[in-house]
């Protein structure tokens, strides 16, 4: 059976008058000669019993031209001496606006439901960059139009995924989203710039923490990867940065890094304990104190649980955050969780249990001790310095840096710091130079800390250092 028998089957119910009716108002449209359905139109309108002239009349009057006169204004521009490059764009451009302003998504659905397979024309479009553009605006703007959602994936399959920067188009589908992440993932690893990987990092976390099922999802992967011997730690390091981007964005993703913690089941004392505390995002004496008893027994749980950045972060502040109060009875026990965790080496193989090795435990903590001390009483330069010797001593343990450059960064960014320093040179600023000798990895945050510091406003400064600040 050919098309146009199918065509009077599917007449036999319908009325030829208002099919004829139809397809005359569709002539009378402007420029509908141009349309790409104007043949089956034509043929509907035939089989009906319309009439040759009558349609010949309607589509020869109601011929605008629109498109011949476009590209008969384009020629001229080049004759003119317009650059080509210059007329397309404009061109473009143009057209692009039109459809932003005029896109219905309920027809561009009829459309695609009608052909019942891809057009050619949309296939021919994502071939070019200013068309994949305009789809990925309209996709934006319209998450729930089929063909726009059809196209993604289309242009994402011929290789395009990279360019696909809205997070809210491409995690409406897994096979795009996930083309999206690997390719983040895989440019993060290929990267050796510091500052490119910073860039990458924060895009990575962006795709990530798109919603919860985005980051269920990145997490996960990322998990199975950081097991690979192969850069896996680096591949941590871009889960850790993606969960302190989801903590900065008030999501609660506590559960979900503790699900994917192996441990958890064989230690669920241990893992409750972090659990609330991570999920209220502050110390609480209690489970501090069922940890400190885990890790002092003599078959403690892994470390990796007390390794998790963000109870570390708490640790730091509650032990040198200046204006922190600490309960004096329970001081050991943060610090001993500090000095265990940052120092604490477990050998054996996967699976098996770990032998637990302690001892440069007791050399950290102490040096934890004294630099908690030496910040929590030191109120005056004169102090500082007497203890300046001490501080650097324990400045050689990663650890104390870490909580020094947080007790520094707390104190000089206080807006009467500089007011009250008499000191050509702050002793504090001076202890930066020191941290960034026994510490590589604080160099970018005494950076920023440096920075935001001459950038600031400072009105306590005599004129002739404003002055010198504002030229430099």
């Amino acid at each position: 059976m050919n098309e146009d028998t199918e065509m009077e089957d599917g007449l036999s119910s319908e009325n030829s008058e208002e099919v004829r009716e139809e397809c005359l108002k569709s002539f009378r449209s402007p420029d509908y000669i141009m349309e790409p359905g104007i043949f089956n139109e034509l043929k509907r309108y035939f089989i009906a019993g319309g009439d040759p002239e009558q349609v010949i009349d309607l589509l020869s009057k109601n011929y605008m031209a629109t498109a011949q006169m476009a590209n008969l204004m384009a020629e001229w521009l080049i004759l003119a001496g317009t650059n080509i490059a210059d007329v397309q764009s404009m061109v473009e451009n143009h057209m692009k606006e039109l459809v932003l302003k005029s896109f219905d998504p309920k027809k561009a659905d009829k459309i695609f439901s009608e052909d019942g397979e891809t057009p050619s024309w949309l296939t021919e479009i994502i071939g070019h960059p200013t068309w994949r553009s305009l789809i990925y605006r309209l996709a934006e703007e319209y998450p729930d139009c089929l063909i726009l959602n059809f196209t993604i994936k289309l242009i994402s399959d011929a290789g395009f995924q990279s360019e696909i920067t809205s997070i809210s188009t491409a995690a409406q589908q897994i096979e795009v989203f996930s083309r999206i992440l690997k390719t983040s993932i895989s440019s993060y690893l290929e990267s050796s710039d510091d500052d490119e990987k910073s860039k990458l990092i924060e895009d990575c976390a962006k795709i990530a923490c798109h919603g919860k099922h985005t980051f269920i999802f990145s997490q996960l992967l990322l998990h199975v990867l950081s097991q690979e011997p192969k850069g896996g730690s680096t591949i941590c390091r871009l889960s850790e940065e993606i969960t302190r981007a989801a903590l900065k964005e008030s999501y609660d993703v506590t559960e979900i890094l503790m699900a994917l913690n192996e441990s958890v089941s064989s230690h669920p004392k241990a893992a409750h304990s972090l659990s609330a505390m991570l999920s209220r995002r502050s110390l609480n004496p209690a489970d501090i104190t069922i940890l400190w008893k885990l890790y002092s027994s003599s078959d403690p749980p892994p470390v990796d649980f007390l390794r998790i950045p963000q109870f570390l972060e708490l640790l730091n502040d509650v032990l040198f955050k200046p204006g922190v109060k600490i309960n004096v009875e329970h001081k050991p026990k943060y610090i001993y969780l500090l000095a265990y965790a940052s120092s604490v080496v477990e050998t054996g193989i996967k699976g098996q249990k770990k032998s637990v090795n302690r001892d440069e435990v007791k050399s950290t903590l102490m040096a934890i001790e004294k630099a908690h001390e030496i910040c929590s009483t030191t109120r005056s330069s004169a102090e500082l310095l007497a203890e300046l010797s001490s501080l650097y001593q324990c400045l050689k343990y990663p650890v104390v840096s870490v909580g020094i450059f947080r007790w520094i960064e707390v104190t000089v960014t206080e807006p009467s710091y500089f007011k009250l320093s008499t000191d050509h040179t702050p002793l504090h600023l001076a202890l930066l130079d020191e941290i960034v000798a026994v510490n590589h990895l604080l160099h970018p945050q005494v950076f920023k800390l440096l920075v935001n510091l001459f950038e600031s406003r400072q009105d306590e400064l005599d004129v002739l250092v404003q002055r010198l600040k504002h030229h430099l």
